[in-house]
């Protein structure tokens, strides 16, 4: 019987020590410099998520250029669409109708779809229209009466509430040291053509080492990391949880994400379970690979700082201006 026992406790030994072992050997750096990650100690990056939506009409320049001008925020988050004719631009659904005033002008409800539409036509319609900060009243919908249709476009743009790509939006900062999260929308070859658009227009402005590009489509993820070896990546949801569940684990030396940016809520829910990401031991173990973790979307100030105090190293919020106001507060 003591020998079955000491049996029994040396593989239990055993098993422990390999899991041990596996957990501390120092795994391969998903990238050698990484500017979305902070030095150890140091106040956590602002990402105005789609500009601040809380604060202005979301991927506007309205919103961006208060969150960049005024609350010095140092990233701007936003989406990416493909219109009709190759373009791309900020928003983030792949219709306008819920910001825009397109059913008024229209008429109807039906979906107006961003890759079915030019650019053109997409700057007709008022990107602040739908804003809102109480529910009640909308600053901006009574900003176009009485303009002719082909004055609408130059008083929105005017008035920095017209649709926006993503070359203006470079060409806009390119005098600042911003960093950019940009997340495509579009899925299978209309994906592939936003990735192929967004390279080249990131390689004309120098946006290469400036610029986290995401997806939620595994297979464009996959093309980006085929093709654009040299881009900074977000991790898809399936590179996400294999990330999490060799760290829940424990047995991190089994990772390969080649992922830059760990982009995940505090929480979510798999197989009805509730699985909190918000860990001091997944922080480190992202670290150890020099992978930057980054908070979404994150608008209540508590929270805000338990994850400064966890080593968070980007918080997106639509609420850059309380951001700046808790960072103040810490003195950071």
């Amino acid at each position: 019987m003591k020998k079955r026992t000491k049996i029994f406790i040396s593989i239990i030994f055993a098993i422990s020590l390999f899991f041990t072992v596996l957990a501390i050997i120092p795994p391969k750096k998903a990238i050698s410099n990484n500017p979305f990650i902070i030095e150890e100690g140091s106040r956590p990056l602002i990402a105005a998520h789609r500009g601040g939506k809380l604060l202005n009409p979301e991927n506007t320049f309205k919103a961006m250029d208060y969150s960049v001008n005024e609350l010095k925020v140092d990233i701007l988050e936003m989406d990416l669409c493909i219109t009709s004719d190759k373009h791309l631009i900020l928003n983030h659904n792949d219709t306008i109708n819920s910001c825009t005033d397109v059913e008024v002008i229209n008429g109807s409800n039906d979906k107006y779809y961003i890759r079915e539409h030019t650019l053109n036509e997409l700057r007709q319609f008022n990107f602040g229209y739908n804003f809102t900060q109480d529910n009640v009243t909308y600053p901006y919908r009574n900003l176009l009466d009485n303009v002719s249709e082909d004055n609408r476009y130059q008083v929105l743009k005017e008035n920095r509430l017209s649709v926006i790509t993503i070359e203006e939006l470079f060409l806009e900062y390119k005098a600042t040291n911003l960093l950019y999260i940009i997340e495509i929308k579009d899925s299978g070859d209309l994906g592939y053509e936003a990735a192929d658009i967004l390279y080249q227009i990131m390689k004309q402005y120098d946006m290469i080492n400036r610029v986290a590009i995401g997806t939620f489509n595994t297979e464009v993820e996959e093309y980006l990391i085929v093709k654009y070896p040299d881009t900074i990546r977000g991790g898809s949801v399936g590179g996400v949880t294999n990330f999490v569940l060799t760290q829940m684990l424990g047995v991190n030396i089994f990772d390969k994400s080649s992922f830059a940016c760990l982009q995940i809520p505090t929480s979510r829910k798999a197989f009805g379970v509730e699985i909190k990401l918000d860990c001091k031991t997944f922080i480190n173990r992202a670290h150890r690979r020099n992978i930057s973790v980054q908070f979404w979307t994150i608008n209540d100030k508590e929270e805000m700082k338990r994850l400064i105090e966890l080593g968070a190293d980007v918080i997106m919020t639509d609420c850059p201006d309380v951001m700046v106001e808790l960072l103040n507060e810490m003195e950071l």
